[in-house]
C-alpha cells in the first residue's frame, strides 16, 4: 500500500453525530496502551499523526482518517483504562457499540491485544461482541518484538484460547518497532479497496 495522503477528517465524541462515509471503513480496536496508535501511524507511515502516549485512555473519540481518497482507518476509544471511571467506561463502550452497529460502511474489524500476556476479560469480551454482531474480527498480535522468537507460537496459541478463538481466526504478529507485520495488515486494506472497486463496477452495470 503506497500511502499518497492522510487526513484526519472527523473526530467524534459521546454527543456526536457518526458520519454517513460512503468510502470503506476499517476499525481497529483494543484495550488502552496496547500500541494502537503506533499501528495505525505505522500503517499510515506517519511518525506521530495518531497521538501516541504513555498515558492510557488518551483516545476517548473516535477518529476517522481518510487514506488515499480510497479508505477509512477508524481508531475506536480504548478500553478496560482502570483509572477511568465507570460513567467514562460506559461512555466510551456505548460509543464502540453504536458505531459497529450503525455504521454500513465496516468491511473489517481488527482487534488488538498485548501478545505478551493472556487476553483480558475486556479483549474477550470484546471479541465475543464482534462476532455476535456479525464481524469476524482480526486479531492483531501487538509488541511483538518484546518476545523471543521462539516464544512466538506459543503466545499465539494462549491468545486464540483465551478469545474463544477457532483455528480460522487471522491472528497477525505485529511490532511497531520492526514492522512486523505491517504488510501483512496493508495487504488486508488492498483487498478491502479492490473489493469495493469491484462491487461498484458491479453495480455500475447494473
Amino acid at each position: 500500500m503506497v500511502i499518497r495522503s492522510c487526513n484526519l477528517e472527523t473526530v467524534c465524541g459521546p454527543t456526536s453525530d457518526l458520519p454517513k462515509n460512503d468510502l470503506p471503513e476499517v476499525a481497529f480496536a483494543g484495550k488502552s496502551n496496547v500500541g494502537k496508535s503506533s499501528l495505525i501511524n505505522a500503517v499510515m507511515n506517519r511518525k506521530s499523526y495518531a497521538r501516541v502516549s504513555a498515558q492510557p485512555g488518551k483516545t476517548q473519540t473516535i477518529n476517522f482518517y481518510n487514506i488515499n481518497d480510497e479508505i477509512y482507518v477508524v481508531d475506536l476509544p480504548g478500553y478496560g483504562f482502570a483509572k477511568a471511571s465507570e460513567k467514562e467506561r460506559e461512555k466510551w463502550g456505548k460509543m464502540i457499540e453504536t458505531y459497529l452497529n450503525t455504521s454500513d460502511m465496516i468491511r473489517a474489524v481488527f482487534l488488538l491485544v498485548d501478545i505478551r500476556h493472556a487476553p483480558s476479560a475486556n479483549d474477550r469480551q470484546m471479541f465475543e461482541w464482534m462476532a455476535y454482531v456479525g464481524y469476524d474480527p482480526i486479531v492483531i498480535a501487538t509488541k511483538a518484538d518484546k518476545i523471543k522468537r521462539s516464544q512466538l507460537d506459543k503466545q499465539i496459541k494462549i491468545l486464540r484460547e483465551g478469545l474463544g478463538a477457532d483455528k480460522d481466526t487471522i491472528i497477525v504478529p505485529f511490532s511497531s518497532q520492526t514492522k512486523q507485520g505491517l504488510d501483512t495488515i496493508q495487504d488486508f486494506l488492498d483487498q478491502v479497496i479492490e473489493n469495493e472497486a469491484s462491487l461498484t463496477d458491479v453495480e455500475d452495470l447494473d
